[in-house]
């Protein structure tokens, strides 16, 4: 906290040099959004669900297109000999993932489904959770001269998993695959028994406290399947700017006899530790995201 609330002080004081602490937050955690009618972008909160977050879609879609390359560039060089090292790598992610799989869903034709794709769900997240660690200036500095030149507002952000709509989008599209597989496996009339037979009985009294209790239910994962990831990514990216905040201040007041200076050897620091640790955390997020996605399709085949 005290480290926060130094950066805000100086910030604030040079704020005829540059900007607070807080509008280059704000700034910073504002997306290029277009609304549905394609009209002039206005001042929203973190989530706006009445707009379209462009950058979380660019972004998301220039992950998805270079995992598909890992994926395409994987096969093309599979060989039956001795395997090289990216190779060698594809084959040992696609074993952890289909060892998961197994421990987790035991029906086999379910499995040449599933595991395919919560391999791509933890690479697709992995990726998008990785542009995390580019600088956080650079796309924005990028996009302040190519944006307002095309008249575009001067918003951008770069990492999709720390927008609420792109993990909530993750998440409603795991619940959709748990629903076919609910009806796939039990057959419609047996999940509907389901619905209102679980988890306190069959009574007739019983069916809107069972089935009421079985919406909480999906509600509940989906929710918290996207909040997870989203508030993980989403606190990562605001170290990294108050991290940045760091070089910023010591960069407006550069005087190696201030304290100001030691704020520049704290950036680096700081900066250089936390990225260090932040590939950690984006590797775990991508695998619970994954596990949990591979645990949710497990349950709809069990019956209760």
């Amino acid at each position: 906290m005290f480290l926060v609330e130094l950066v805000r002080d100086m910030a604030a004081e040079t704020a005829a040099q540059g900007p607070s602490a807080g509008a280059y937050i704000q700034h910073h955690l504002h997306h290029w959004q277009k609304n549905f009618s394609f009209e002039s972008v206005q001042q929203h909160g973190i989530v706006d669900f009445s707009l379209f977050n462009l950058d979380s879609l660019v972004w998301s879609i220039v992950a998805g297109v270079l995992c598909c390359w890992w994926f395409w560039r994987g096969a093309r060089k599979a060989t039956s000999g001795v395997p090289g090292r990216f190779q060698a790598a594809v084959e040992i992610m696609s074993e952890l993932v289909e060892n998961q799989a197994k421990g987790v869903i035991h029906n086999a034709k379910s499995r040449k489904l599933v595991s395919p794709l919560a391999l791509t769900v933890f690479i697709w997240i992995l990726v998008m959770n990785a542009l995390d660690l580019l600088p956080v200036d650079l796309i924005p500095h990028i996009w302040h001269s190519v944006g307002p030149a095309m008249g575009q507002p001067d918003y951008h952000r770069i990492v999709p998993t720390a927008d609420l709509s792109t993990t909530l989008g993750l998440s409603v599209s795991v619940l959709v695959v748990c629903l076919v597989y609910n009806v796939k496996i039990k057959g419609a009339g047996g999940w509907a028994h389901e619905l209102i037979s679980a988890p306190f009985g069959a009574h007739p009294l019983l069916w809107p406290f069972n089935f009421l209790m079985q919406i909480i239910e999906f509600v509940a994962k989906t929710v918290s399947h996207a909040m997870r990831l989203f508030g993980n990514m989403f606190a990562g990216e605001l170290v990294f700017m108050l991290i940045a905040l760091m070089g910023g201040v010591w960069a407006w007041q550069f005087n190696p006899l201030s304290g100001g200076f030691w704020l520049g050897i704290g950036h680096v620091i700081a900066g250089s530790v936390w990225a260090i640790f932040h590939i950690l955390i984006i590797t775990l997020q991508a695998f619970i995201f994954m596990m949990l996605t591979l645990i949710y399709v497990g349950q709809a085949h069990d019956a209760h």
